[in-house]
């Protein structure tokens, strides 16, 4: 049974097809009726010709009654196309409608709708043009991503959901209970979490990381590729409270080795889209950021530039002026300076290292000078940060320390800290929001629409 991709990918055929999908569009002439039927294989329909005289009555019913929406069965041979911007049709023979879509309530006509609007109603959006490029691009790259670190050795680790650690040690978690916290409530009692499910507090993991890392240090190359959930009140177009992330980790590796793989893998990312979306990638490039294509193609022709944290900072402190936020050494890097760093520094994407160690995760390695940390962070025009990772503090003593500046218990953490008991090597990795690279690719703007049902504050909705 054929898909429409298969159909206008393919020769004209003599014999029958049955082309099942929705109409998208009906369009009539004296003798002759046109209907676009698509099935999402691909981003475009393929047109079905109907002869009037031709047609027996219950085809001329199905017909007078057919509105966008409708789910159908079309019978008929490809033949070449006579009209402009497909090279084959379906001749067709007859029409069978499976399920109706009344013109009256059905929510998606055959006009432009507002992302917002749409997303309103993100159970049908994936039928629109966008929203099904959107998903065929999605799905290429995480094909792309297994593919990718499975060529080269990685090993795919499914780490924990619920967990009962703070990987980033920043607190934005959502707790996993299974008490009756209305009950609790109302008797005046504190929760008792020694009684819940798990006798200890539990949350929603924020990362993979930390469980990855006891799994490269036993099979030297892991990743993990999951959801993951963070309670943040980020209200903007670049935050979601839950995502999948991208997490691979590698033993007996430096920092140099992780910025050589995650350029490797992004410039393998956008070569594997460029190839294999290209209907819908021409798409985005006109109707949502124009220059798609070619900003993707610059990336495979030039290497990332890369920039030590101080040597960013004294560049943005030269242009203190033009900034909301005003640069300094140890300040958070705002969007605006990611901005000023990929567009008019390196002119690309960019990597950033050695970071303050009082603004990364108390995990990554600290450098001699006392004051850094082996961080890295890509930053790409018109996204900002895309990846961030590190080379991971091995030494025991050097961790220990570290987490009691952070305020952290050591004992919360004794598994953890076994690696660098037992056997401990230099290692590290990065992590990748896997719907920040579906932005990027697909140049959406708001990165609630390029995951299928976004969460965020106040919306958890279908």
């Amino acid at each position: 049974m054929p898909c429409i991709k298969e159909m206008l990918a393919g020769p004209a055929r003599s014999q029958e097809v049955t082309a099942r999908g929705w109409v998208r569009t009906k369009r009539e002439l004296k003798n002759l009726v046109f209907v676009e039927v698509y099935d999402g294989s691909c981003f475009n329909g393929i047109q079905c010709t109907f002869e009037r005289g031709c047609a027996d009555m219950a085809t001329q019913a199905a017909l007078a009654s057919l509105s966008t929406g409708c789910s159908v069965a079309v019978k008929g041979k490809v033949v070449p196309s006579a009209g402009s911007g497909q090279a084959v049709e379906i001749a067709a023979s007859g029409i069978d409608i499976i399920g109706d879509a009344p013109f009256e309530t059905y929510p998606l006509q055959k006009k432009r709708h507002s992302l917002e609007f749409l997303r309103e109603c993100a159970h049908l959006r994936a039928r629109t043009n966008t929203f099904g490029a959107v998903a065929r691009v999605r799905s290429c790259l995480a094909f792309g991503v297994h593919r990718f670190f499975q060529e080269r050795g990685f090993h795919c680790v499914h780490t924990p959901i619920i967990t009962a650690n703070d990987a980033e040690g920043a607190g934005a978690l959502f707790q996993v209970t299974a008490l009756d916290l209305e009950a609790l409530a109302a008797s005046g009692k504190a929760p008792d979490y020694g009684r819940d499910f798990f006798r200890k507090r539990s949350y929603l993991t924020v990362s993979g990381q930390l469980e990855a890392e006891t799994y490269a240090t036993a099979l030297s190359r892991v990743y993990t590729f999951g959801p993951a959930f963070r309670a943040e009140h980020s209200n903007t177009a670049r935050h979601l409270a839950e995502f999948w992330m991208i997490e691979p980790e590698v033993a007996f590796a430096d920092l140099g080795d992780l910025m050589d793989l995650a350029e490797e893998f992004l410039t393998y990312l956008f070569d594997l889209a460029l190839r294999e979306c290209a209907e819908d990638l021409a798409f985005f490039d006109s109707r949502m950021e124009k220059g798609l294509r070619s900003s993707l193609q610059k990336v495979l022709d030039s290497r990332f530039a890369r920039i030590t944290y101080t040597d960013a900072v004294a560049e943005l402190e030269k242009n203190a002026g033009t900034f909301t936020f005003k640069p300094f050494w140890g300040c958070d890097l705002q969007s605006e300076h990611e901005r000023f760093l990929t567009e008019q520094v390196a002119r690309g994407p960019v990597v950033i290292t050695d970071f303050p160690q009082e603004i990364k995760p108390f995990y990554m390695k600290q450098n001699d000078d006392g004051k850094t940390v082996r961080a890295m962070d890509v930053l790409f025009p018109r996204l900002g940060e895309i990846i961030g990772g590190s080379q991971r503090e091995e030494r025991l003593d050097r961790l220990e320390r570290r987490m009691t500046e952070s305020g952290m218990k050591a004992e919360d953490y004794s598994w953890y800290l076994d690696l660098r008991r037992y056997g401990t090597v230099p290692h590290g990795g990065f992590g990748m929001g896997f719907e920040r690279l579906v932005q990027y690719v697909t140049g959406m703007a708001n990165i609630r629409d390029v995951i299928p049902y976004p969460r965020v504050v106040g919306q958890a909705d279908f």
